[in-house]
């Protein structure tokens, strides 16, 4: 089974984010991914951007989990993000976005990527959960409730 450790380290983990669109909140996840795990910011983003152009990745409830596949990559890795002020995401519930997961897999990775996708969202969608990702305190507090709702649910 997929688990945010294995998805997540804590310099991927961002809180208080301010972004005033789509476009600038991918950008910001290109330059976080390229901070945490040295890959090209703009290749990100445009991947993100692609993926998108095939329906949005917003959920609902206020959360986002962008997602897509680089060649620049050999496993699934992610980064969270908190936004300072929701931004409007096209999400199916058309209310703005402010918990963002992005995800990024390697080209050939079929049943991981969607693993690690249903392991965020099955994560995301627990309205406890994002209460208190919403109101942690720092990036490192954010961290350490993720690895914590995962340590928990793993006992």
């Amino acid at each position: 089974m997929t688990t945010i450790h294995e998805l997540l380290v804590p310099e991927a983990v961002l809180s208080g984010v301010s972004v005033a669109s789509k476009k600038a909140l991918f950008a910001a996840l290109g330059a976080a991914a390229a901070e945490a795990y040295g890959l090209d910011a703009r290749a990100v983003a445009e991947t993100l951007t692609a993926r998108e152009k095939l329906g949005s990745t917003g959920f609902g409830a206020g959360i986002a989990i962008p997602h897509g596949k680089l060649d620049a990559i050999r496993r699934v890795c992610g980064v969270f993000v908190r936004l300072e002020k929701p931004v409007d995401f096209g999400a199916v519930d058309e209310l703005p976005v402010d918990l963002v997961f992005m995800l990024l897999s390697p080209v050939g990775a079929g049943a991981e990527h969607l693993k690690a996708l249903a392991c965020v969202s099955r994560l995301l969608r627990d309205k406890g959960v994002a209460a208190k990702l919403r109101g942690a305190g720092s990036h490192d507090a954010l961290y350490a409730l993720l690895a914590g709702v995962e340590a928990r649910d793993a006992a």
